[in-house]
C-alpha cells in the first residue's frame, strides 16, 4: 500500500480538517500519516526528515507552512510533493501576529496554545533565505503547486513557477474544506502517485 505524509499548517495539527478528508478519502487504497508539527522550524525539519527515512512515504503533501517545509524536503529526500497554497514567507506571516494564540484544531500532547515571538519569526527567517537551495532543473516536475483562487494568506505562485513546471488552482481559500481536499488535492495526488 502507498503511504502519504500530510504536513499540516502552522495553526494546523495533524487532527485538521484537510488531515481528516485525505485520510478519509484514501482509506483502504494509501496510508496517510498526518502527524503534529513541532512549532519551530528547524525541529519541525529535523521531525519530518527522521519520519520519512522511517516511514518512507511515497508523497508528500503540504499546506501552507507545510507545504514550505515539503519543498525543502522534497528534492533533499527524492521524494514527489504537492503544495497546498504554499506560504514561502512565514516570517512576514508570524512578524504580524506576535503574541499568544491557540490552535485551530486539537493536538496530540493536549497543548493548544501557542506564543509567537521574535526568536520563531527570526528562525523562520534563517531558513526562508535557503529554502530554494535544493532545487534542480532535474526535479521541477516532481513537485506541483494547488493554489487557492480566495486565498488572501499566501500569493506565491509566481515563486512557485521560478522552480517548478506543474501549477494548478482550485476555487478556494487558504485552508481547504474537506470538499475541496476531496474535489481538487485527492485527483491530484492520486495522478502523482501513478505518474511520479
Amino acid at each position: 500500500m502507498k503511504k502519504i505524509l500530510f504536513l499540516h499548517g502552522f495553526y494546523a495539527s495533524g487532527q485538521c480538517v484537510p488531515a481528516m478528508a485525505l485520510r478519509e478519502a484514501f482509506a483502504g487504497r494509501a496510508e496517510v500519516l498526518t502527524p503534529d508539527l513541532p512549532m519551530h522550524p528547524q525541529n519541525a525539519l529535523e521531525f519530518i526528515s527522521d519520519l520519512i527515512d522511517s516511514e518512507k512515504p511515497n508523497l508528500l503533501i503540504g499546506n501552507s507552512c507545510g507545504a514550505f517545509y515539503a519543498q525543502m524536503m522534497a528534492p533533499v529526500k527524492s521524494i514527489p510533493a504537492l503544495l497546498g497554497n504554499p506560504h514561502f514567507l512565514m516570517s512576514e506571516f508570524l512578524n504580524q501576529r506576535i503574541g499568544q494564540h491557540e490552535y485551530k484544531s486539537p493536538r496530540k500532547d493536549g497543548k493548544q496554545s501557542f506564543v509567537i515571538d521574535e526568536t520563531l519569526v527570526k528562525e523562520f527567517a534563517t531558513l526562508e533565505a535557503t529554502q530554494f537551495d535544493n532545487c534542480n532543473p532535474q526535479f521541477s516536475d516532481q513537485v506541483w503547486g494547488l493554489f487557492g483562487e480566495q486565498d488572501t494568506l499566501a500569493h506565491f505562485e509566481p515563486l512557485f513557477l521560478k522552480y517548478y513546471t506543474h501549477s494548478f488552482h482550485f476555487p478556494g481559500g487558504h485552508t481547504p474544506t474537506a470538499d475541496e481536499v476531496r474535489t481538487w488535492y485527492v485527483p491530484l495526488a492520486e495522478r502523482m502517485l501513478i505518474e511520479l
